[in-house]
């Protein structure tokens, strides 16, 4: 079992912040004491650059920086190191594969991508399908993006996705987890139906509410390419990875270039690093790496099993609570079957908007998230215009999630008495 009180001392945000009850988790998570001191180890004993230099300081960074590259693909279940592209973030690794990719369209090929995504997995295709159609991309003309709808319970609706495979399908983009509703798709029996229908459609998962939650293995998913970032798993941000297939990144060409990824830039053509360091141009976020490897062994050492049956609790008890205490007043999104769900809830409340429940809980020091959550099609989609979100990790309590009910009694009774502006003339 979690120790929530040990654990939470790990944590400098909670020792600045005493009576913070943080519940968005699935936004940023805050960050470890052993992340925060892995950054500062390399800014004050190497901060020097990598691939670069050859004194011995230099030499120690890449090898620090090297190792976290095995260590993440160790993480993932990757075949090798050559398999793990540094990035700024999920959206920064995304845009990567779209880029990459396009070059490899042909006319009459289409996308499909589905109607829960985040903005991260949706706008880069519909960018992408929207540069074809006007003829800007080499080789192609009107590569169309088709859409797939989300069952009730918040999961793809994946008998239409199959529907939709034929020939021509080159591109599949979709989230293992979806940041709104919460439910995990069954990445690895979509995968292997996509295969059965064409085993050359390029399949790219975003698993950024996945990773820090529920192991990845991108072996058994037989995904292409997977993308997620390291503030999500308690890494710092600014710094994420795309995995892709060693044999598929051994074809595609670099999209970016500079410093770093170049054998030799005066051939005729200009000759580049092999895979995964020709597609890394430029100074990486060198101390954001370090840190996540520091991440990825904290994960490691509490360990899944322990990660998801502690999430797995206050999932229970927060959505008995609600709807306990608010009954037919609380609309919660996505399936009420606790295996299928990550650890968050996004819900409305009658006569009360996500923005001003967020505030009124933030006065209070609860954090929530309110809003669209980079997901406008999903939230248009159900008519709504916002949502509110709870996102759980691991230095959550259940006093925090009571802390939450009591809040949201507070800002019902605040509204019930609130007297309109205008209650005569």
């Amino acid at each position: 079992m979690l120790n929530t009180h040990t654990i939470k001392h790990h944590f400098p945000l909670f020792d600045r912040h005493p009576s913070l009850v943080y519940l968005d988790a699935g936004a940023t998570c805050p960050k470890p004491q052993e992340v925060i001191a892995a950054e500062r180890e390399y800014e004050e004993a190497f901060s020097t650059n990598v691939g670069r230099g050859l004194y011995p300081l230099a030499e120690a960074t890449t090898e620090r920086f090297e190792a976290v590259r095995s260590q993440v693909a160790r993480f993932i279940g990757a075949e090798s190191e050559r398999e793990i592209i540094f990035t700024s973030g999920t959206t920064a690794s995304l845009n990567l594969a779209a880029a990459l990719l396009a070059p490899t369209l042909r006319s009459g090929d289409h996308i499909i991508t589905t109607e829960l995504e985040h903005h991260s997995n949706s706008l880069p295709w519909i960018e992408l399908a929207r540069h074809s159609s006007k003829g800007e991309l080499a080789h192609t003309k009107n590569i169309p993006l088709r859409l797939i709808p989300f069952t009730e319970e918040g999961s793809i609706d994946t008998d239409q996705l199959i529907a939709l495979i034929d020939s021509k399908t080159r591109i599949v983009a979709l989230s293992a987890l979806s940041n709104v509703f919460g439910t995990r798709n069954p990445i690895t029996d979509i995968i292997k139906r996509i295969r059965n229908r064409n085993p050359e459609t390029i399949v790219i998962v975003d698993a950024a509410q996945m990773a820090g939650h529920f192991p990845i293995d991108v072996a058994q998913w037989d995904a292409d390419l997977v993308a997620f970032s390291g503030h999500k798993m308690y890494g710092p941000t600014g710094v994420g990875i795309l995995f892709g297939k060693q044999a598929l990144l051994e074809t595609l060409r670099p999209t970016t270039f500079g410093g770093g990824m170049v054998v030799d830039a005066c051939a005729e053509p200009t000759e580049y690093k092999e895979s995964p360091f020709c597609f890394e141009a430029g100074t990486p976020n060198i101390s954001g790496v370090i840190g996540l490897g520091a991440a990825i062994t904290f994960l490691e050492h509490i360990g899944f099993e322990t990660i998801r049956t502690h999430e797995k609790n206050l999932l229970t008890m927060t959505l008995t609570r609600l709807r306990e205490n608010f009954g037919d007043q609380i609309h919660i999104l996505g399936t009420d079957d606790i295996e299928k769900r990550g650890g968050l809830i996004s819900f409305t409340l009658d006569h009360i908007h996500p923005h001003d429940l967020a505030q009124i809980l933030g006065e209070h020091d609860i954090s929530i998230r309110a809003g669209e959550h980079c997901a406008a099609l999903l939230h248009r989609k159900l008519g709504l215009s916002a949502t509110a979100r709870v996102s759980f990790g691991i230095y959550n309590t259940e006093e925090d999630v009571e802390k939450l009910i009591s809040g949201i009694k507070n800002a019902r009774t605040l509204f019930d008495t609130k007297t309109p502006l205008h209650s005569s003339i």
